[in-house]
């Protein structure tokens, strides 16, 4: 399974002149994948109001890698609480979910699925936006905090804090002048739309499935 400790990576790569920074932090134990099952969570709020806004930002990584690895469409699960897209990817079984119980309930959803499917929390991994990283910054790890995001601490609550997690980075300087809860229901600055399709992309890229 490999050795123990944790892989601290750092990389820098330029996409049509923004700086998009990537920091991984997993254990090397969970390096070599012998998952049969893989669940990977985006986390948003469901209805058209929130489309586009800083707190659906894993929604929006989650479609792309949908598209990406070409996974059916999207199906709305009652008992997952979730929209579904699952398919075999290399041999393995690949979930990916978008939770319908808005954002902070997210942790009901996540525990049906890994309790139906009887996963470990290293099986889970959750994108997610994050108030404490620059935007253009994605942030690979595993465990921690909530960091007040209210989707984490619903995880947190129904499965623990051990889950993989992919942050992304929203934070601007409009967030010293507004309200961290209207901050991240807002949508992105026009300048932030400019650059935010690569930063989505190398998001996905970085995801295994």
């Amino acid at each position: 399974m490999g050795h123990t400790g944790t892989m601290a990576l750092f990389q820098r790569f330029q996409r049509n002149d923004q700086l998009i920074q990537v920091t991984q932090d997993i254990p090397t134990s969970t390096m070599t994948d012998d998952r049969f099952v893989a669940l990977i969570v985006g986390l948003g709020n469901i209805g058209k109001k929130y489309d586009g806004t800083r707190h659906n930002i894993g929604f929006t990584v989650i479609d792309t890698l949908r598209v990406q690895h070409g996974l059916p469409e999207w199906q709305e699960k009652i008992k997952f609480k979730s929209l579904i897209s699952e398919d075999f990817v290399g041999g393995k079984k690949v979930i990916l979910a978008k939770p319908t119980t808005l954002m902070n309930n997210s942790g009901e959803a996540v525990r049906a699925l890994k309790d139906f499917y009887k996963l470990k929390n290293s099986d889970i991994t959750v994108i997610h936006d994050e108030l404490d990283l620059p935007f253009g910054t994605i942030k690979q790890k595993q465990g921690g905090g909530s960091a007040g995001n209210n989707g984490i601490k619903s995880l947190i609550a129904h499965i623990g804090d051990d889950f993989k997690r992919v942050r992304m980075g929203i934070k601007n300087d409009q967030l010293d002048t507004t309200d961290s809860a209207d901050f991240v229901l807002a949508k992105f600055s026009l300048k932030e739309k400019e650059q935010l399709d690569d930063i989505i992309q190398a998001a996905a890229e970085k995801i295994e499935v």
